[in-house]
Protein backbone atom coordinates (compact mmCIF):
# COMPACT_ATOMS: atom_id res chain seq x y z
CA UNK A 1 0.00 0.00 0.00
CA UNK A 2 1.69 3.31 -1.03
CA UNK A 3 2.40 5.54 2.18
CA UNK A 4 1.28 8.61 -0.07
CA UNK A 5 -1.88 10.65 0.59
CA UNK A 6 -3.22 13.31 -1.78
CA UNK A 7 -4.28 15.12 1.59
CA UNK A 8 -1.25 15.39 2.34
CA UNK A 9 -1.30 19.01 3.86
CA UNK A 10 -3.76 18.29 6.34
CA UNK A 11 -3.64 16.48 9.56
CA UNK A 12 -5.07 13.16 10.11
CA UNK A 13 -7.07 11.99 13.27
CA UNK A 14 -4.53 9.05 13.93
CA UNK A 15 -6.25 5.68 15.82
CA UNK A 16 -7.45 2.22 14.74
CA UNK A 17 -9.84 0.37 12.53
CA UNK A 18 -10.75 -3.17 13.72
CA UNK A 19 -9.89 -2.63 16.82
CA UNK A 20 -13.06 -5.69 16.49
CA UNK A 21 -14.40 -7.55 13.72
CA UNK A 22 -17.51 -5.46 14.88
CA UNK A 23 -16.02 -1.95 14.08
CA UNK A 24 -15.75 -2.81 10.53
CA UNK A 25 -18.96 -3.82 8.85
CA UNK A 26 -18.92 -3.60 5.00
CA UNK A 27 -22.44 -5.06 2.98
CA UNK A 28 -22.57 -5.62 -0.49
CA UNK A 29 -25.04 -3.87 -2.47
CA UNK A 30 -26.06 -6.71 -5.55
CA UNK A 31 -26.28 -5.48 -9.26
CA UNK A 32 -29.74 -7.25 -9.54
CA UNK A 33 -32.20 -8.98 -7.48
CA UNK A 34 -32.75 -13.18 -7.43
CA UNK A 35 -35.54 -13.56 -9.99
CA UNK A 36 -36.84 -16.56 -7.51
CA UNK A 37 -36.08 -19.43 -9.95
CA UNK A 38 -33.35 -20.80 -11.90
CA UNK A 39 -30.52 -23.73 -10.93
CA UNK A 40 -28.69 -20.96 -9.05
CA UNK A 41 -29.25 -20.73 -5.31
CA UNK A 42 -28.30 -17.69 -4.13
CA UNK A 43 -27.83 -16.87 -0.46
CA UNK A 44 -26.43 -13.82 1.29
CA UNK A 45 -24.10 -14.97 4.52
CA UNK A 46 -22.36 -13.14 7.05
CA UNK A 47 -18.80 -13.64 7.83
CA UNK A 48 -16.33 -13.06 10.55
CA UNK A 49 -12.78 -12.85 10.66
CA UNK A 50 -12.51 -15.23 7.52
CA UNK A 51 -11.71 -14.18 4.19
CA UNK A 52 -14.19 -14.56 1.15
CA UNK A 53 -11.86 -17.52 0.17
CA UNK A 54 -11.98 -19.51 3.36
CA UNK A 55 -15.60 -18.80 3.66
CA UNK A 56 -15.82 -20.75 -0.26
CA UNK A 57 -13.79 -23.53 0.63
CA UNK A 58 -15.84 -24.23 4.02
CA UNK A 59 -19.07 -24.18 2.12
CA UNK A 60 -17.94 -26.28 -0.83
CA UNK A 61 -16.75 -28.56 2.30
CA UNK A 62 -19.90 -28.81 3.52
CA UNK A 63 -21.74 -29.65 0.06
CA UNK A 64 -19.27 -31.78 -0.61
CA UNK A 65 -18.52 -30.01 -3.68
CA UNK A 66 -15.38 -27.98 -5.34
CA UNK A 67 -14.50 -24.34 -4.29
CA UNK A 68 -14.96 -23.75 -7.81
CA UNK A 69 -18.37 -24.23 -8.06
CA UNK A 70 -18.97 -21.61 -5.49
CA UNK A 71 -20.07 -18.15 -6.76
CA UNK A 72 -19.35 -14.45 -5.34
CA UNK A 73 -19.38 -11.24 -6.92
CA UNK A 74 -16.34 -9.24 -5.19
CA UNK A 75 -13.65 -10.49 -2.35
CA UNK A 76 -14.21 -9.38 1.17
CA UNK A 77 -11.74 -8.24 3.96
CA UNK A 78 -10.67 -11.53 6.69
CA UNK A 79 -11.01 -9.00 9.33
CA UNK A 80 -14.84 -7.61 9.36
CA UNK A 81 -17.92 -8.40 9.53
CA UNK A 82 -19.05 -8.91 5.87
CA UNK A 83 -22.32 -9.53 4.22
CA UNK A 84 -22.04 -11.09 0.78
CA UNK A 85 -23.80 -13.65 -1.70
CA UNK A 86 -22.79 -16.38 -2.66
CA UNK A 87 -24.10 -18.44 -5.87
CA UNK A 88 -24.05 -22.47 -5.89
CA UNK A 89 -25.62 -24.55 -8.52
CA UNK A 90 -28.07 -27.87 -8.13
CA UNK A 91 -28.63 -27.47 -4.55
CA UNK A 92 -31.88 -26.54 -2.45
CA UNK A 93 -32.76 -24.30 -0.32
CA UNK A 94 -33.48 -26.30 2.26
CA UNK A 95 -29.79 -27.79 1.91
CA UNK A 96 -28.38 -24.19 2.32
CA UNK A 97 -30.58 -23.01 5.16
CA UNK A 98 -29.72 -26.05 6.84
CA UNK A 99 -25.67 -25.48 7.31
CA UNK A 100 -23.87 -24.65 10.47
CA UNK A 101 -20.56 -23.43 9.78
CA UNK A 102 -18.16 -21.40 11.81
CA UNK A 103 -17.82 -18.00 11.47
CA UNK A 104 -19.99 -18.10 8.56
CA UNK A 105 -24.09 -17.63 9.20
CA UNK A 106 -26.60 -18.10 5.99
CA UNK A 107 -28.77 -14.99 6.43
CA UNK A 108 -31.10 -15.16 3.22
CA UNK A 109 -31.66 -18.02 0.23
CA UNK A 110 -33.17 -17.41 -2.95
CA UNK A 111 -32.66 -18.95 -6.27
CA UNK A 112 -31.82 -17.04 -10.04
CA UNK A 113 -30.62 -18.32 -13.43
CA UNK A 114 -26.68 -17.98 -13.37
CA UNK A 115 -24.09 -18.16 -11.49
CA UNK A 116 -23.05 -15.48 -9.89
CA UNK A 117 -19.50 -14.12 -10.94
CA UNK A 118 -16.99 -11.59 -10.11
CA UNK A 119 -18.21 -7.87 -10.88
CA UNK A 120 -21.95 -8.65 -10.42
CA UNK A 121 -22.59 -5.85 -7.51
CA UNK A 122 -23.52 -2.13 -7.56
CA UNK A 123 -21.51 -1.10 -4.79
CA UNK A 124 -20.12 -1.85 -0.96
CA UNK A 125 -21.78 -0.25 1.58
CA UNK A 126 -19.60 0.27 4.72
CA UNK A 127 -19.80 1.43 8.47
CA UNK A 128 -16.72 2.03 10.27
CA UNK A 129 -15.37 3.18 13.50
CA UNK A 130 -12.14 4.73 14.05
CA UNK A 131 -11.06 4.57 17.70
CA UNK A 132 -8.11 6.48 19.16
CA UNK A 133 -7.48 6.00 22.85
CA UNK A 134 -5.69 9.18 23.44
CA UNK A 135 -9.64 10.90 22.84
CA UNK A 136 -10.49 9.68 25.73
CA UNK A 137 -7.67 11.14 27.64
CA UNK A 138 -6.94 14.62 29.50
CA UNK A 139 -6.83 17.41 26.83
CA UNK A 140 -8.13 14.60 24.17
CA UNK A 141 -11.31 15.20 21.72
CA UNK A 142 -13.01 13.28 19.75
CA UNK A 143 -14.49 16.41 18.11
CA UNK A 144 -11.64 18.45 17.36
CA UNK A 145 -10.34 15.06 15.46
CA UNK A 146 -13.71 15.14 13.55
CA UNK A 147 -13.21 18.44 12.54
CA UNK A 148 -10.00 17.70 11.09
CA UNK A 149 -11.75 14.57 9.32
CA UNK A 150 -14.22 16.78 7.78
CA UNK A 151 -11.62 19.06 6.65
CA UNK A 152 -10.12 16.06 4.67
CA UNK A 153 -13.56 15.17 2.92
CA UNK A 154 -14.57 18.45 1.95
CA UNK A 155 -10.89 18.32 -0.07
CA UNK A 156 -11.44 14.39 -1.47
CA UNK A 157 -15.17 15.67 -2.29
CA UNK A 158 -13.46 18.35 -4.31
CA UNK A 159 -10.59 16.22 -6.16
CA UNK A 160 -11.94 12.60 -5.88
CA UNK A 161 -9.83 10.04 -4.26
CA UNK A 162 -6.94 8.14 -4.98
CA UNK A 163 -8.17 4.95 -6.44
CA UNK A 164 -5.25 2.68 -4.89
CA UNK A 165 -6.04 -1.17 -4.54
CA UNK A 166 -5.44 -1.86 -0.45
CA UNK A 167 -3.25 -4.08 1.16
CA UNK A 168 -6.01 -6.49 1.02
CA UNK A 169 -5.32 -7.35 -2.42
CA UNK A 170 -1.49 -7.88 -1.38
CA UNK A 171 -2.23 -10.96 1.06
CA UNK A 172 -1.49 -11.41 4.64
CA UNK A 173 2.13 -11.50 3.73
CA UNK A 174 2.10 -8.74 1.42
CA UNK A 175 3.68 -10.69 -1.39
CA UNK A 176 0.98 -11.69 -3.86
CA UNK A 177 2.22 -9.54 -6.78
CA UNK A 178 5.36 -10.76 -6.24
CA UNK A 179 3.78 -14.74 -6.83
CA UNK A 180 2.16 -13.17 -9.31
CA UNK A 181 4.98 -12.06 -11.70
CA UNK A 182 7.04 -15.58 -10.64
CA UNK A 183 4.07 -17.37 -12.46
CA UNK A 184 4.33 -15.11 -15.15
CA UNK A 185 7.82 -16.15 -15.64
CA UNK A 186 7.49 -19.52 -15.28
CA UNK A 187 9.96 -19.37 -12.25
CA UNK A 188 8.71 -22.25 -10.12
CA UNK A 189 11.80 -22.83 -8.22
CA UNK A 190 11.10 -19.20 -7.04
CA UNK A 191 7.72 -19.06 -6.66
CA UNK A 192 7.32 -21.79 -4.27
CA UNK A 193 9.78 -20.82 -2.40
CA UNK A 194 8.15 -17.58 -1.40
CA UNK A 195 4.70 -19.44 -1.25
CA UNK A 196 6.23 -22.10 0.91
CA UNK A 197 8.92 -20.75 2.47
CA UNK A 198 10.98 -17.76 3.61
CA UNK A 199 9.39 -17.78 7.35
CA UNK A 200 8.10 -14.48 8.88
CA UNK A 201 7.36 -14.58 12.16
CA UNK A 202 5.71 -11.48 11.63
CA UNK A 203 2.60 -12.98 10.31
CA UNK A 204 3.33 -16.17 10.63
CA UNK A 205 2.41 -18.24 13.73
CA UNK A 206 2.16 -21.74 15.15
CA UNK A 207 2.26 -24.90 12.34
CA UNK A 208 2.60 -22.37 9.35
CA UNK A 209 5.89 -20.86 10.82
CA UNK A 210 7.26 -24.14 11.38
CA UNK A 211 6.24 -25.92 7.89
CA UNK A 212 7.58 -22.81 6.77
CA UNK A 213 10.90 -22.56 8.69
CA UNK A 214 11.47 -26.97 7.32
CA UNK A 215 10.43 -26.15 3.83
CA UNK A 216 13.35 -23.04 3.76
CA UNK A 217 15.96 -26.07 5.09
CA UNK A 218 14.81 -28.36 2.27
CA UNK A 219 12.95 -31.04 4.60
CA UNK A 220 9.93 -31.35 2.70
CA UNK A 221 8.39 -34.35 4.41
CA UNK A 222 8.56 -32.45 7.84
CA UNK A 223 6.68 -28.89 6.27
CA UNK A 224 3.88 -31.67 4.35
CA UNK A 225 3.26 -32.94 8.22
CA UNK A 226 3.07 -29.50 9.74
CA UNK A 227 1.27 -27.93 6.89
CA UNK A 228 -2.42 -27.31 8.20
CA UNK A 229 -5.22 -29.88 7.08
CA UNK A 230 -6.98 -26.70 5.99
CA UNK A 231 -4.94 -25.26 3.21
CA UNK A 232 -5.31 -27.58 0.91
CA UNK A 233 -3.67 -26.55 -2.23
CA UNK A 234 0.02 -26.02 -0.25
CA UNK A 235 -0.59 -29.66 0.58
CA UNK A 236 -1.17 -30.74 -2.75
CA UNK A 237 2.05 -28.65 -3.68
CA UNK A 238 4.35 -29.83 -0.61
CA UNK A 239 3.32 -33.61 -1.79
CA UNK A 240 4.23 -33.18 -5.22
CA UNK A 241 7.21 -32.36 -3.66
CA UNK A 242 7.82 -34.57 -0.68
CA UNK A 243 8.26 -37.19 -3.18
CA UNK A 244 10.33 -35.59 -5.73
CA UNK A 245 12.17 -32.23 -4.80
CA UNK A 246 12.92 -31.90 -8.58
CA UNK A 247 9.10 -31.91 -9.77
CA UNK A 248 8.89 -28.21 -9.05
CA UNK A 249 6.83 -27.21 -12.03
CA UNK A 250 4.38 -29.68 -11.22
CA UNK A 251 3.90 -28.04 -7.75
CA UNK A 252 3.25 -25.04 -9.34
CA UNK A 253 1.10 -26.23 -11.96
CA UNK A 254 -0.96 -28.17 -8.94
CA UNK A 255 -1.92 -24.62 -7.60
CA UNK A 256 -5.73 -23.57 -7.91
CA UNK A 257 -6.31 -21.43 -11.33
CA UNK A 258 -8.79 -19.56 -8.58
CA UNK A 259 -5.38 -18.86 -6.39
CA UNK A 260 -3.64 -18.33 -9.85
CA UNK A 261 -5.86 -15.57 -11.60
CA UNK A 262 -5.91 -13.92 -7.91
CA UNK A 263 -2.20 -13.98 -7.39
CA UNK A 264 -1.80 -12.22 -11.78
CA UNK A 265 -4.69 -9.69 -10.64
CA UNK A 266 -2.72 -9.26 -7.50
CA UNK A 267 0.56 -8.14 -10.16
CA UNK A 268 -1.73 -6.38 -12.01
CA UNK A 269 -3.01 -4.19 -8.91
CA UNK A 270 0.86 -3.58 -7.66
CA UNK A 271 1.27 -2.32 -11.15
CA UNK A 272 -1.29 0.06 -11.50
CA UNK A 273 -0.96 1.50 -7.89
CA UNK A 274 2.40 2.40 -8.72
CA UNK A 275 1.35 4.09 -12.00
CA UNK A 276 -1.28 6.31 -9.80
CA UNK A 277 1.50 7.18 -7.73
CA UNK A 278 3.13 8.75 -10.88
CA UNK A 279 0.11 10.75 -11.40
CA UNK A 280 -1.23 11.42 -7.81
CA UNK A 281 -0.58 15.52 -7.99
CA UNK A 282 -2.34 15.79 -11.05
CA UNK A 283 -4.85 13.37 -10.07
CA UNK A 284 -8.17 15.65 -11.58
CA UNK A 285 -6.43 16.83 -14.64
CA UNK A 286 -6.82 15.59 -18.01
CA UNK A 287 -3.45 15.05 -19.49
CA UNK A 288 -2.85 14.79 -23.67
CA UNK A 289 -2.96 11.25 -24.37
CA UNK A 290 -5.18 10.10 -21.57
CA UNK A 291 -7.52 7.26 -21.79
CA UNK A 292 -10.62 8.84 -19.79
CA UNK A 293 -13.09 6.73 -17.67
CA UNK A 294 -16.97 7.66 -17.88
CA UNK A 295 -18.02 7.03 -14.13
CA UNK A 296 -21.68 7.11 -15.12
CA UNK A 297 -21.03 3.64 -17.26
CA UNK A 298 -17.25 2.73 -16.83
CA UNK A 299 -16.62 3.17 -20.84
CA UNK A 300 -13.02 4.53 -21.94
CA UNK A 301 -12.55 7.00 -24.52
CA UNK A 302 -9.39 8.64 -26.08
CA UNK A 303 -8.68 12.51 -25.03
CA UNK A 304 -6.68 12.82 -27.82
CA UNK A 305 -2.94 14.21 -27.70
CA UNK A 306 -3.22 17.97 -28.07
CA UNK A 307 -3.47 20.66 -25.07
CA UNK A 308 -6.76 21.55 -26.81
CA UNK A 309 -8.22 18.03 -26.70
CA UNK A 310 -7.52 18.23 -22.99
CA UNK A 311 -9.06 21.49 -21.90
CA UNK A 312 -12.14 21.10 -23.80
CA UNK A 313 -12.81 17.36 -21.34
CA UNK A 314 -11.28 19.52 -18.31
CA UNK A 315 -14.62 20.62 -17.08
CA UNK A 316 -15.92 17.36 -17.44
CA UNK A 317 -13.57 16.00 -15.33
CA UNK A 318 -14.15 19.08 -13.02
CA UNK A 319 -17.72 17.92 -12.61
CA UNK A 320 -16.82 14.61 -11.53
CA UNK A 321 -18.05 12.89 -14.66
CA UNK A 322 -15.06 11.56 -16.53
CA UNK A 323 -11.60 10.98 -14.66
CA UNK A 324 -7.89 9.42 -15.95
CA UNK A 325 -7.97 6.01 -16.08
CA UNK A 326 -5.03 3.63 -15.32
CA UNK A 327 -4.02 0.54 -16.77
CA UNK A 328 -4.83 -3.04 -15.76
CA UNK A 329 -2.08 -4.37 -17.47
CA UNK A 330 -2.60 -7.11 -20.07
CA UNK A 331 -2.18 -8.59 -23.45
CA UNK A 332 -4.93 -6.92 -25.28
CA UNK A 333 -5.04 -3.66 -23.22
CA UNK A 334 -5.58 -0.49 -24.71
CA UNK A 335 -2.50 2.01 -23.28
CA UNK A 336 -2.81 5.50 -22.66
CA UNK A 337 -0.51 8.23 -25.19
CA UNK A 338 1.80 10.99 -24.72
CA UNK A 339 2.97 11.52 -21.10
CA UNK A 340 0.49 9.21 -19.23
CA UNK A 341 1.35 6.58 -21.54
CA UNK A 342 5.28 6.74 -20.99
CA UNK A 343 4.57 6.65 -17.83
CA UNK A 344 3.10 3.16 -18.32
CA UNK A 345 5.82 1.58 -20.06
CA UNK A 346 8.05 3.14 -17.65
CA UNK A 347 6.13 0.81 -14.68
CA UNK A 348 6.18 -1.91 -16.79
CA UNK A 349 9.42 -1.90 -18.07
CA UNK A 350 10.78 -1.31 -14.49
CA UNK A 351 9.16 -4.93 -13.48
CA UNK A 352 10.31 -6.35 -16.73
CA UNK A 353 7.55 -7.13 -17.72
CA UNK A 354 5.77 -6.61 -21.22
CA UNK A 355 2.21 -6.28 -22.44
CA UNK A 356 3.45 -10.10 -23.98
CA UNK A 357 3.99 -11.39 -20.52
CA UNK A 358 0.27 -11.91 -19.90
CA UNK A 359 -0.18 -13.53 -22.81
CA UNK A 360 2.62 -16.10 -22.95
CA UNK A 361 3.62 -17.24 -19.41
CA UNK A 362 8.30 -16.74 -20.01
CA UNK A 363 9.60 -20.41 -19.28
CA UNK A 364 13.13 -20.50 -16.60
CA UNK A 365 15.65 -22.33 -17.35
CA UNK A 366 15.58 -26.49 -16.83
CA UNK A 367 11.92 -26.63 -18.20
CA UNK A 368 10.24 -24.94 -15.36
CA UNK A 369 7.20 -23.87 -16.30
CA UNK A 370 3.83 -22.32 -15.57
CA UNK A 371 1.71 -23.96 -18.37
CA UNK A 372 -2.09 -23.93 -18.16
CA UNK A 373 -3.05 -20.60 -19.08
CA UNK A 374 -4.65 -19.24 -15.69
CA UNK A 375 -1.93 -16.77 -15.67
CA UNK A 376 -3.14 -15.23 -18.87
CA UNK A 377 -5.09 -12.01 -18.91
CA UNK A 378 -6.31 -9.81 -21.08
CA UNK A 379 -6.19 -6.49 -19.10
CA UNK A 380 -8.31 -3.59 -18.69
CA UNK A 381 -8.53 -0.03 -17.57
CA UNK A 382 -9.57 1.62 -13.82
CA UNK A 383 -10.52 4.71 -12.84
CA UNK A 384 -7.54 6.53 -11.06
CA UNK A 385 -9.81 8.16 -8.31
CA UNK A 386 -13.51 7.58 -6.69
CA UNK A 387 -15.98 9.21 -4.80
CA UNK A 388 -17.74 8.48 -2.27
CA UNK A 389 -21.68 8.48 -1.99
CA UNK A 390 -24.19 8.72 1.23
CA UNK A 391 -21.45 9.73 3.35
CA UNK A 392 -22.02 10.63 7.01
CA UNK A 393 -19.68 11.35 9.42
CA UNK A 394 -20.73 11.13 13.02
CA UNK A 395 -18.39 10.99 17.03
CA UNK A 396 -19.75 8.75 20.08
CA UNK A 397 -18.92 6.81 22.40
CA UNK A 398 -19.36 3.41 24.14
CA UNK A 399 -17.91 1.08 26.84
CA UNK A 400 -14.96 0.81 24.42
CA UNK A 401 -14.74 4.49 25.00
CA UNK A 402 -15.12 7.53 22.18
CA UNK A 403 -15.08 6.76 18.48
CA UNK A 404 -15.55 8.83 15.24
CA UNK A 405 -17.87 6.70 12.85
CA UNK A 406 -18.45 6.84 8.95
CA UNK A 407 -20.60 5.50 7.21
CA UNK A 408 -20.25 5.59 3.28
CA UNK A 409 -20.96 3.05 0.04
CA UNK A 410 -18.10 2.89 -2.83
CA UNK A 411 -18.48 1.59 -6.51
CA UNK A 412 -17.07 -1.92 -6.81
CA UNK A 413 -13.52 -2.38 -6.78
CA UNK A 414 -12.65 0.72 -4.55
CA UNK A 415 -11.14 0.51 -0.95
CA UNK A 416 -12.41 1.84 2.11
CA UNK A 417 -8.63 1.44 3.75
CA UNK A 418 -7.44 4.31 0.90
CA UNK A 419 -10.56 7.04 2.26
CA UNK A 420 -9.69 6.33 6.23
CA UNK A 421 -5.74 6.29 5.30
CA UNK A 422 -6.43 9.71 3.95
CA UNK A 423 -8.91 10.69 7.01
CA UNK A 424 -6.13 8.41 9.63
CA UNK A 425 -2.76 9.31 8.09
CA UNK A 426 -1.53 6.41 9.74
CA UNK A 427 0.25 2.89 9.10
CA UNK A 428 -2.58 1.12 11.10
CA UNK A 429 -5.26 2.57 8.72
CA UNK A 430 -4.19 0.11 6.14
CA UNK A 431 -3.48 -3.15 8.79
Amino acid sequence: MPHSYLTADLPGVGGLIKAQPDDFLVEELPLYPPAGQGAHCYFVIEKRGISTLHAANLLARALGRRAIDIGYAGLKDAQAVARQTFSIELETEDRIRSLSLPQVRILEVSRHRNKLKIGHLAGNRFTVKIRNDDWAKPGGSVEEARLRARATLDSLGRSGVPNFFGPQRFGMRGDNHWLGAALLRGQSEEFLRRWLGEPDPRVDHGPVLQARRHFAHGRMDLALADWPGHLSMERRALAILARNPAHGARAMRSVDVRLKRLLVSALQAHLFNETLLRRLKRLDRILPGDLAWKHDNGAVFEVGMSQLHAAAEQPRCDAHEISPSGPMFGYRMTPAQGEPGQMEDEVLAAHELTPRSFHQPRFAAGGSGAAGGAEKSKGSRRAMRFFPTELDLASGADQRGPFLQLRFVLPPGCFATVLLGEIMKTDLAVD
